[in-house]
């Protein structure tokens, strides 16, 4: 039995303590059969092994794949996940849940390993892997995670208490076209202090979607503020739908998928959209077969009214 001072770190009743996951007990059969050299032998040399990881998100094949450790973010999205669907580019993969970051196209051929995710600015997590292509706002997807991340807190420390959520606000700040320069500034210095003084592990790993967002894709941040506009034109707040004359056939699809009623127009005829009844919902760009509904910025709309 351990008697005081104990170590800084140490597992249950003050022993050490191994916590097996299904994933760790799976690979015990396997070392016992064929030894320890034999498991080693796979993957890299600081990560030994296999790894199941949730392929999700925008890819065409989804599901559990398990791979050897070092295996590239490119193989395993576009050879086994068959790439994006819709021969659209691909934009990030996020991996490590909701405390993980977002690794862009340049670093495709990086090896799956602890290290090499871990100087990205992400981590291996519970093996999570969301494709996104370039419909995806990279400031929402930061928004979005950080709000699993913001309401699992459990209240203990100031930092990841409070500065979650004031990052969280500063965010939907951002989104909805009302964030300032100051404010990209003020979100990153509140997430490299909440990842510094934090006291456990969700709370230095809540900031991570956040830093590889601004560290990857730091000028979607800006274009949503100096120019209130989303690239990826999927802030509600900053996108709008219009219908091109040249397109339109007046076959009413839209006007029927409209929840509010904000587009008119007769059969056969060319459609209009109210832009202050419009909620944006993107039902009449969904089902519009003629591509005639285009998403557009909004401030090129409000221009051109």
């Amino acid at each position: 039995v351990q008697k005081p001072p104990y170590p800084a770190q140490s597992g249950l009743w003050k022993k050490p303590t191994v916590i097996n996951n299904v994933e760790t007990l799976v690979d015990v059969p396997y070392i016992i059969n064929k030894g320890w050299e034999a498991f080693a032998s796979i993957g890299t040399e600081k990560s030994k092994g296999t790894k199941v990881f949730a392929l999700v998100g925008k890819v065409n094949n989804t599901g559990l794949v398990e791979v050897p450790m070092g295996t590239t973010l490119r193989e395993l999205i576009f050879e086994i996940g068959g790439g994006i669907p819709g021969g659209k580019r691909f934009k990030a993969v996020q991996t490590g849940g909701p405390s993980g970051g977002c690794i862009p196209e340049e670093y495709l051929d990086t090896p799956i390993d602890y290290d090499s995710l871990t100087s990205l600015g992400t981590i291996m997590g519970s093996g999570g892997m969301i494709v996104m292509d370039e419909d995806t706002c990279m400031v929402d997807v930061a928004r979005f995670f950080l709000q699993f991340t913001a309401d699992e807190s459990c209240g203990k420390c100031t930092p990841c208490r409070e500065g979650t959520r004031k990052m969280l606000g500063i965010l939907d700040k951002i989104v909805e076209g009302n964030g300032t320069m100051e404010d990209i500034e003020r979100l990153e210095t509140l997430a490299v202090t909440i990842k510094d003084t934090a006291l456990c592990g969700l709370g230095q790993t809540a900031p991570n979607p956040v830093l590889s967002t601004l560290r990857y894709f730091r000028d979607e941040y800006e274009a949503h503020v100096k120019e209130k506009r989303c690239p990826a034109k999927s802030c509600k707040a900053l996108i709008a739908y219009r219908i091109d004359p040249a397109k339109c056939t007046g076959c009413t699809a839209c006007a029927r998928a409209c929840p509010t009623g904000a587009i008119t127009g007769e059969i056969k005829k060319v459609h209009t959209i109210d832009q202050e009844k419009c909620i944006k919902c993107g039902s009449c760009y969904e089902v519009c077969r003629f591509d005639a509904v285009e998403k557009l910025d909004a401030v090129e709309v409000t221009a051109n009214t």
